[in-house]
């Protein structure tokens, strides 16, 4: 088997038939099997699977898993020396599969590669790629500067503004779209399940890059991404919280225990700076938050600050 690709559905159905459907259209030229776990979704995943989509593997989950184990699972189905990570609410384009597998065939230095993702209306969704996260990266990580200089080193984001569209090596690669070789991936002992959801892509890149293997952002392979900001539309902000906790153990992991706190302090400080320019900004209509109204913004990093400071233990895995 050539490729193997795995989906992990969590209430998903909508998103999830208009994948399957992109994938067979689309994969032509090598083998390929299809792997969907569902994590004890609420959305009548088995009913799609068994009455469109029959020659689809399904992996029926108890309990939601999250996502680290949940693909885990998956893998333990798999069969293929390539394997295709993909989020439920994308769609492939063109002949980005056969791409991405050719490219990791023929280099043997490449452990994974991922495709230029796009948000619904065809923009450029930049998570797609990123450099690994830093103290810096994270505390400069303002919109204003991305869009100002989106090709400082920073942010990693340099190759997709490359104008050759030639394959260039990344430091991490999105987890929506991560094809790795088999090989690669059972030697760094698949996904690390200590993290819930968030980080683990950014986990998996620190991992092969260690193990001694190149991950590559290919222009030419396009995925359409839908869920690419949803999200950030959360009001509760679970997600805004989710995504600094598992940061935090990824510098706990990856930089030790004093790295790690250092970004919690940090974290504090910048929170605390940003609750005052949103107070300063209130008298002005909320002018300068981007569209966004100043109360949702002032939950969002009051609730940072809580965490940061130690006063709640932030989201728990569902």
């Amino acid at each position: 088997m050539d490729l193997s690709i795995i989906i992990v559905n969590w209430n998903s159905t909508d998103y999830l038939r208009s994948c399957l459907s992109s994938l067979y259209q689309r994969a032509r030229g090598f083998t390929f099997e299809t792997i969907v776990v569902d994590n004890a979704s609420s959305d009548d995943c088995e009913t799609l699977i068994r009455g469109e989509f029959s020659s689809v593997v399904f992996v029926q989950s108890g309990q939601n898993l999250g996502f680290t184990r949940a693909n885990n699972l998956g893998f333990s189905h798999s069969t293929g020396r390539i394997l295709l990570f993909l989020n439920p609410d994308t769609e492939v384009m063109g002949d980005a599969l056969d791409g991405m597998l050719a490219y990791l065939l023929s280099h043997p230095s490449a452990g994974a590669v991922g495709a230029r993702l796009l948000n619904t209306d065809g923009s450029l969704q930049t998570s797609c790629v990123q450099a690994l996260p830093t103290i810096s990266n994270q505390l400069l990580d303002f919109e204003v500067l991305r869009r100002a200089f989106p090709t400082w080193s920073l942010w990693g984001m340099s190759a997709l503004f490359d104008g050759n569209g030639s394959p260039r090596e990344v430091e991490a690669i999105s987890g929506a779209c991560f094809m790795v070789k088999r090989s690669v991936f059972e030697q760094i002992g698949c996904f690390s399940e200590e993290y819930f959801m968030y980080a683990d892509d950014l986990d998996l890149s620190w991992k092969i890059r260690n193990a001694g293997f190149g991950l590559f952002y290919l222009n030419g392979c396009e995925v359409v991404h839908h869920g690419g900001k949803s999200s950030a539309k959360q009001e509760d902000h679970f997600a805004d919280l989710a995504q600094r906790k598992a940061l935090l153990q990824f510098f706990r992991k990856s930089k030790g225990a004093f790295y790690s706190n250092l970004y919690r302090c940090s974290l504090a400080a910048i929170a605390a700076l940003r609750l005052a320019v949103v107070f300063c900004l209130i008298p002005f209509g909320g002018s300068g938050l981007q569209g966004q109204m100043p109360g949702s913004v002032l939950r969002k990093w009051a609730k940072i600050l809580s965490w940061a400071l130690g006063l709640n233990a932030g989201p728990r895995a569902a």
